[in-house]
C-alpha cells in the first residue's frame, strides 16, 4: 500500500488550550492524560514532517461565535460547552491553538466532527484530496466523529494512532479499535509518512 501525497492532508482537530492544556475547560479530563501521553510532541513533528513531504496542515478549532453560530444542543457534550460559551468565544485564550501547532488553514466549528458546519469538504475537493491522516484529542470525540464523517462522505481516512489521545489508554485503544473497522486503518505517524509515494 502507498498513500498518494498529492491526494492527502492531514486533519489535525482541536489542538487547542481548551483541550490540551490544564487551563483549559477541559483540562481537568484531559490535559494530565495528554502531557503524560507526549502526544503533542509526537503530533508536532509529524506534522512537522507531513509538510515537508508536501501534504497541508489543517487544523479544526471548537469555537462558539457570539450568536452561537451552527452550535444545537443536542447532547450533554453541546450543553455543557453551550452553557460556558465565552471559554470558547473565537477570541477567548482557550480557543487558541496550542503553540506547537501550526496549519496551513485553521478551521472553526461548532460540531464535534471537523467536517461538520463548514467549509472543509469543498475545499478538500477543490484541490482533489481525497486521504485524510487524522490527528487529535480526544480519539473517543473528535478524532472518531471526524474519521467516521469522513468516511461516510467517501474519504479514505487513516487515524494516526500515536499522534491522537484521550482520558485513559483504555479509553483511547478502544477507539482505534472501532477506527480500524469504520475507516482504512489507523497507521503510526512513522508508517504514514514510509508510505506516503
Amino acid at each position: 500500500m502507498t498513500i498518494d501525497s498529492r491526494r492527502t492532508a492531514v486533519l489535525g482537530l482541536h489542538w487547542q488550550v481548551n483541550v490540551i492544556r490544564p487551563e483549559g475547560f477541559f483540562g481537568g479530563m484531559l490535559a494530565e492524560p495528554v502531557a503524560r501521553s507526549g502526544v503533542v510532541k509526537r503530533a508536532a513533528a509529524f506534522h512537522d514532517d507531513a509538510r515537508a513531504a508536501g501534504l497541508p496542515i489543517i487544523l479544526t478549532r471548537f469555537v462558539i461565535p457570539m450568536g452561537e453560530g451552527q452550535l444545537v444542543r443536542n447532547t450533554g457534550f453541546m450543553a455543557a460547552v453551550a452553557d460556558a460559551q465565552g471559554s470558547f468565544r473565537p477570541n477567548a485564550p482557550g480557543s487558541q491553538l496550542i503553540d506547537e501547532m501550526s496549519g496551513d488553514l485553521v478551521v472553526d466549528n461548532q460540531k464535534l466532527s471537523g467536517l461538520a458546519g463548514n467549509n472543509l469538504l469543498a475545499w478538500l475537493v477543490e484541490r482533489d484530496i481525497d486521504t485524510l491522516l487524522i490527528t487529535g484529542v480526544a480519539t473517543n470525540l473528535t478524532v472518531e466523529q471526524t474519521a467516521r464523517a469522513a468516511t461516510d462522505l467517501g474519504l479514505t481516512v487513516h487515524p494516526i494512532s500515536d499522534c491522537a489521545a484521550a482520558a485513559t489508554e483504555e479509553i483511547h485503544a478502544a477507539s482505534l479499535a472501532n477506527l480500524d473497522l469504520t475507516t482504512a486503518g489507523r497507521l503510526s505517524a512513522s508508517d504514514a509518512l514510509r508510505l506516503l509515494g
